[in-house]
């Protein structure tokens, strides 16, 4: 969430230009963050996090897996936005690398919702995903 952008500008002015870099790591829209925060002061653990891991199952070979975490784990990435924080372990951040997670309410549900954009196709039900 605190990664920088540079910009660096070529020497010579011929040089084509550089194509965009895809988004690295997670983000948490501000929907997700007013959510959060509001889910860890009802349980009452402020420090800690939402886990965010990748497994195998579902129609489509993959499903996200979300959960509550005390504290993050030896190798995990961490990302945080307004006091919020997310885990990744590290196998999960390679499927989840450029990831926007969103909180939607309609009338019809409400939740969390990972746009995912190595995402290459989805089981009808939405649940598992393939890349």
């Amino acid at each position: 969430m605190n990664e920088q952008a540079t910009t660096q500008t070529s020497q010579t002015p011929t040089a084509p230009a550089a194509a965009a870099k895809p988004a690295r790591g997670i983000t948490l829209h501000e929907s997700a963050v007013e959510q959060l925060k509001k889910l860890l002061a009802e349980r009452q653990t402020p420090e800690a996090g939402l886990r965010i891991a990748v497994r195998g199952g579902g129609c489509s070979g993959l499903a996200y897996v979300m959960e509550w975490a005390e504290k993050p784990r030896e190798k995990d990435k961490i990302f945080e936005r307004d006091g919020v924080r997310v885990f990744v372990d590290p196998k999960s951040y390679l499927y989840l690398l450029g990831t926007e997670i969103v909180y939607e309410s309609t009338l019809m549900a409400s939740g969390f919702k990972l746009n995912n954009p190595n995402v290459k196709g989805s089981c009808g039900c939405g649940e598992s995903f393939s890349v």
